[in-house]
């Protein structure tokens, strides 16, 4: 084995001038490497000027001029100084469009914005709350400068979330009355509430006790319906309940196996609820077409299509049942939850199913599903809870739909109004 040192080499001389002139060229290098390294940021930044003056533009064709609440929220890849930079120009191309941004308890209206993504562009999606609960979405795309990572999906729809109401008593549903003012309807185990739009903000107006003669089962379920002869049912284990048509409202409860309402307005089917459990024994009324009884299930979803409507069922073995008014047809184990939902998203087919997903985990998620051919197919990403959702249920307009979640962090039942937007 050959050491170090064992022997002296000589090296030919090299010119002192040669020396020097490497010397140079070396340093010279460095200096240019890194000035491409640290000026490179600069030279590639993106101009978002074009696509904040178009989402502007739309947001103020929504709103007018006036003063208003703004949130961005950044569930894309861009990088903080981009969300920066395009946070300083929307604020100002909206100041310069005639909108005064202020406190929440001083604005006409509130602007929610997104800041998304799918495989080939950037979406922005603005949410738009004004008075007396009107809600508009406006959006534009532009063009990605990358791919995204290998981990991220393509989103063909965008869940948006707004929370509406949080309290400790379990909440098991929540209704919303357009108008102006605007109403809400909150049941839980004990009482339904109305309370009145004031601002930003829900006033209680009145509470009506819930009478019963049994006590609840363990994992309580209800449902609130809205009806034009009076304001409202409300559904609940072995408990029906009626209120008046006029205020000062009044409840009339009283024991009853009426089967629950599964649809909302044309979708008209019923289902028996086991009283003394948490789902449905899977007796219909009327049936779908021909076919009057399903295996037992937690909660079901109506697809519309040309002519017919296909239901489908989250059974209690974990199966899915799809019933066309002939056929029963199995979907098998698609990792869903106990509660899905119908929802008219306006993009792809139109309705598309909203389900949970099958987590032991402390937080569930939500996910939009389309199916073409009876083949449901993830059309969003997921959207995550903090917490168990223990009721989902499609919104009286048929665009949005109500969870119900169990938030660890804080103890108290949440409710939140889904409503969505197409991402490509």
């Amino acid at each position: 084995m050959n050491r170090i040192g064992q022997r002296a080499v000589y090296n030919p001389r090299i010119n002192l001038v040669l020396i020097f002139l490497l010397r140079f060229l070396r340093a010279a290098g460095f200096l240019l490497l890194a000035a491409l390294v640290f000026h490179e940021p600069t030279a590639m930044a993106a101009d978002w000027t074009a696509p904040e003056a178009q989402l502007a533009a739309k947001i103020v064709a929504a709103t007018g001029p006036g003063a208003v609440t703004l949130d961005i929220t950044n569930h894309s890849s861009l990088s903080r100084t981009d969300l920066g930079e395009i946070t300083r120009g929307l604020r100002n191309q909206l100041t310069a469009s005639g909108l005064q941004f202020v406190n929440p308890d001083q604005a006409a209206a509130s602007v929610q914005i997104s800041l998304s993504e799918d495989l080939q562009n950037y979406v922005w999606v603005a949410e738009i709350h004004q008075g007396a609960n009107q809600f508009s979405v406006v959006m534009i795309s532009t063009p990605r400068s990358g791919a995204l990572p290998a981990a991220r999906e393509a989103s063909g729809v965008i869940i948006h979330q707004s929370p509406i109401w949080s309290q400790s008593e379990r909440i098991l549903d929540v209704a919303i009355i357009d108008g102006v003012p605007a109403h809400m309807i909150v049941l839980d185990g004990n009482q339904v509430t109305l309370y009145k739009q004031q601002g930003t903000h829900w006033q209680p107006e009145q509470s009506l006790p819930v009478t019963r003669a049994r006590a609840w089962p363990r994992d309580l379920r209800g449902r609130l319906v809205l009806r034009k002869d009076h304001l409202f049912d409300a559904y609940l284990p072995g408990v029906f309940c009626r209120s008046t048509a006029a205020a000062p409202l009044s409840l009339n409860c009283f024991a009853s196996d009426d089967p629950w309402p599964l649809g909302m307005g044309s979708f008209s089917l019923n289902a028996f609820y086991t009283s003394g459990r948490n789902y449905f024994t899977g007796a219909l009324s009327p049936g779908v077409g021909a076919q009057t009884s399903v295996p037992a299930f937690y909660s079901a979803a109506p697809l519309p299509r040309d002519k017919y409507t296909l239901w489908i069922f989250a059974a209690v073995d974990g199966q899915v049942h799809l019933l066309d008014g002939v056929t029963d047809q199995k979907a098998g184990k698609l990792d869903w939850g106990s509660d899905i939902a119908s929802v008219n998203t306006g993009c792809g087919l139109g309705w598309d199913v909203l389900a949970t997903g099958n987590s032991d985990g402390p937080g569930d998620s939500v996910r939009v599903f389309e199916l073409a051919d009876r083949e449901p197919v993830a059309v969003s990403q997921l959207l995550e809870f903090q917490g168990r959702i223990t009721a989902l249920w499609t919104d009286a307009n048929g665009n949005s739909a109500i969870t119900i979640s169990h938030n660890v962090a804080t103890g108290d039942y949440e409710a939140i109004r889904l409503s969505f937007a197409c991402g490509q």
